[in-house]
């Protein structure tokens, strides 16, 4: 969430910044109205409020001064006001509520560094890896799920028996082969992250605030009995874990990282290619969390694209890094380098990392703060997060790329540890 006196102090900036995120005039504005008249509101009620007190401090002394009947007089005056003040009380719960709202529904500032554009076609591509288009041309690549169907690692069919479309089931050395890509993705990322096992169905406060709430409710899942939202990402219950705290620098940064099953509903998939592994409602990821200083977010916003990097440069992956536009970085996020690895068998680049940094938005949301000292008064903290490995589209690649002309796939070398000594799949 922004802070409020942006729309008063730093308007016109404020404004500017948002439009570059598509963010209409009349809701700025109305965003603005909003915050102006529950001030002018507060105004009027801690005017009755003082009148109260007022009027009860003249009680006091009238009837110490021995002149009962004004006393009784001014008295009689204070149930009225009190009723007043009720109302007022009321009206301004009311006008607060619509403030905040509103206030939730407007996105983080893109940051002045972000490339110009509206688009994913105005995003800017920093450096690729391992890519040579001349390595593709001309040549035909199985795509994975065809690759797994024929190994009878696979199954498309029984995972849509069992649950429907955009849900996927591994079987024997595919269901090994994700699972060595968590245990390697939480093993080169232990060193400088803590390792946490979060729940995976977290309070309405937590989605709300990592910026999920409420703009991104219909591609949620929830469960009304309990009030509980399944996780789309371990990045909420990990930006939360110090919600309502108060933590001293000398704790910063933290670096967290979890291992979670994440959950979408991906309402706006129309249109896109949801085959094999590519889009799904239910995915595992291993996903790391910052939470520091203002001043130390540009070291751990490099840090952090370098860790989520590590395991692409480690599997031998071709990808590229971009720089997102204004117009594309998420909701949340103020800055965004995305991770795309290339998909020889759909032809195409698959997001599988997206590194962002949130300033105070998430942070002020969930009111966690930090100390400089003792003394000094509670301040924000800023939040990063990335995706240290989405497993189901690195799967994906790993079977691509591995397409043998035999028909087996190769296993990368650093993922065979994990594979009991298994350096290739073939079908049993």
């Amino acid at each position: 969430m922004l802070d409020q006196n942006l729309f008063i102090n730093d308007y016109e900036e404020t404004k500017r910044r948002l439009a570059r995120k598509k963010v209409p005039v009349d809701q700025i504005e109305e965003v603005r109205k909003a915050i102006l008249d529950r001030k002018a509101f507060i105004g009027e009620v801690d005017g009755l409020r003082a009148e109260i007190n007022e009027k009860s401090k003249q009680v006091g002394i009238l009837f110490q001064q021995g002149k009962k009947d004004e006393a009784e007089e001014v008295k009689s005056s204070v149930p009225k006001l009190k009723e007043a003040l009720a109302v007022k009380e009321e009206e301004f719960k009311k006008i607060d509520e619509k403030r905040m709202q509103l206030l939730l529904r407007v996105p983080n500032l893109p940051d002045d560094g972000c490339p110009n554009g509206f688009s994913e076609d105005c995003n800017v591509v920093l450096r690729m890896e391992g890519y040579e288009k001349s390595d593709y041309e001309g040549k035909e690549f199985k795509p994975h799920w065809e690759i797994g169907q024929e190994l009878g690692i696979f199954d498309a069919e029984r995972a849509a028996k069992l649950s429907g479309a955009m849900f996927a089931l591994l079987k024997g050395d595919g269901a090994r082969l994700h699972r060595a890509l968590i245990q390697f993705a939480l093993s080169i990322n232990s060193e400088r992250n803590e390792e946490i096992l979060p729940p995976h169905f977290v309070r309405p406060e937590m989605m709300m605030g990592t910026g999920t709430l409420p703009k991104f409710e219909a591609d949620a899942y929830r469960f009304r009995d309990d009030d509980l939202w399944a996780i789309p990402t371990g990045e909420v219950p990990l930006t939360n874990l110090h919600a309502g705290e108060i933590l001293s620098i000398e704790d910063l940064p933290k670096r967290y990282m979890a291992y979670t099953v994440c959950f979408r509903r991906e309402a706006g998939s129309a249109g896109k290619d949801t085959r094999g592994m590519q889009r799904l409602h239910e995915f595992h990821k291993v996903e790391l969390v910052r939470l520091c200083a203002p001043e130390m977010v540009k070291d751990e916003f490099e840090l952090l694209v370098g860790d989520a990097e590590l395991p692409l440069k480690m599997l031998g992956l071709p990808y590229r890094v971009l720089d997102l536009c204004g117009g594309d970085v998420t909701f949340s996020s103020t800055r965004v380098h995305d991770l795309e690895v290339y998909s020889p068998g759909t032809k195409s680049w698959l997001e599988v990392s997206s590194i962002g940094i949130f300033s105070d938005f998430q942070t002020r949301r969930g009111n966690s703060r930090f100390r400089r000292s003792e003394k000094d008064k509670p301040e924000f903290l800023h939040s990063l997060n990335g995706s240290g490995l989405a497993a189901p589209r690195i799967w994906a690649a790993i079977v691509e790329h591995g397409y043998q002309p035999d028909g087996s796939v190769r296993i990368p070398e650093v993922l065979v540890p994990f594979m009991d000594g298994q350096t290739e799949i073939r079908r049993l």
